[in-house]
């Protein structure tokens, strides 16, 4: 009978050092497994728009160059999205007329960097199409992260 006495502290002492180092573990795994999103890049661009031509063009203004095998670009026209977007890099695409310009083509160089511009024509068999006084707006994202907002009014 006076053995039984001394488990009992021992073995809760036993649960208690198990359950410390099965907590530990689990703790030790999720801060090992987690780790901060990297930022995008930071950079700051223009919008314009000519209705007469339908040309939206982009000017890389200043901040990080732009890898553009992973941009994406997302055109809205009075609030409403294109019905074909354009698949940046390309040569030839649906719902755009001829080649982009600068890096937005598939044949110039993967990063767009500060001084340059980029512009698509947005064909007739896209819709909406561009009218004078219109709303533009262009959205980049890069890996997934919006990167830029931007908006103006097609002259």
């Amino acid at each position: 009978m006076g053995d039984r006495r001394g488990v009992s502290p021992i073995l809760g002492v036993v649960l208690l050092l198990a359950l410390t180092v099965c907590l530990a573990t689990v703790v030790a795994v999720a801060i090992g497994g987690w780790s901060p999103e990297s930022p995008g890049p930071n950079a700051t661009f223009e919008l314009s728009a000519d209705a007469d031509g339908s040309s939206i063009v982009l000017e890389h203004v200043a901040g990080d160059p732009i890898d553009v095998e992973a941009l994406s670009v997302t055109v809205a026209v009075n609030g409403t999205e294109l019905s074909a977007q354009p698949p940046i890099p390309f040569v030839g695409a649906n719902g755009f007329r001829g080649t982009p310009d600068g890096p937005f083509n598939a044949r110039s160089g993967s990063e767009w960097t500060p001084g340059e511009e980029a512009g698509v024509s947005v064909a007739d068999t896209n819709t909406p199409t561009l009218e004078a006084g219109d709303s533009v707006a262009v959205t980049l994202v890069v890996d997934g992260r919006r990167i830029a907002e931007l908006e103006t009014t097609a002259r």
